[in-house]
């Protein structure tokens, strides 16, 4: 039984570690912001264990609390959609700056500034679309790096 535990500590205290936060080894959540003692193994255990119970990560991560940082984009399923189906035109419209279908995609990803958005991605252009064969997932990543 005592090997399970630990086990199962383990693999909370791996799958919570990338996520922004407090300390890289178990993220941000409640555990980590009432347990602040993370000299041992058996503490962070209790971190990531509090973390995982509570079910406040993506909360935390949301609103900005509990150690969390807020992400500057949300990257959801319908965005990947979108851009999966308007490749051609996203990068046209990246490429010079403006356009309904860029709007969309600010709108789809909750962009405060669509204007900073757009001028910043035309900027980066480059490092978008890094091919003729760069894929929707990979677009997605050079936009959240390059625009942030």
């Amino acid at each position: 039984m005592k090997k399970v535990l630990v086990s199962l500590a383990a693999v909370v205290a791996l799958s919570t570690s990338a996520m922004a936060g407090v300390n890289s080894q178990t993220g941000c959540g409640l555990g980590s912001v009432i347990i602040k003692d993370d000299s041992s193994a058996v503490m962070l255990a209790l971190q990531a264990i509090t973390n995982g119970t509570s079910m406040n990560q993506t909360f935390g991560i949301t609103s900005g609390t509990l150690g969390c940082k807020k992400t500057k984009l949300v990257m959801n399923e319908r965005a990947q959609e979108f851009v999966a189906s308007n490749m051609d035109i996203l990068a046209k419209e990246i490429s010079v700056g403006h356009g309904e279908s860029l709007d969309t995609l600010a709108e789809l990803l909750q962009v405060e500034d669509k204007a900073e958005f757009s001028a910043a991605l035309q900027t980066n252009y480059n490092s978008i679309y890094t091919s003729q064969q760069v894929e929707m997932s990979d677009v997605l990543d050079n936009i959240a790096t390059t625009s942030l």
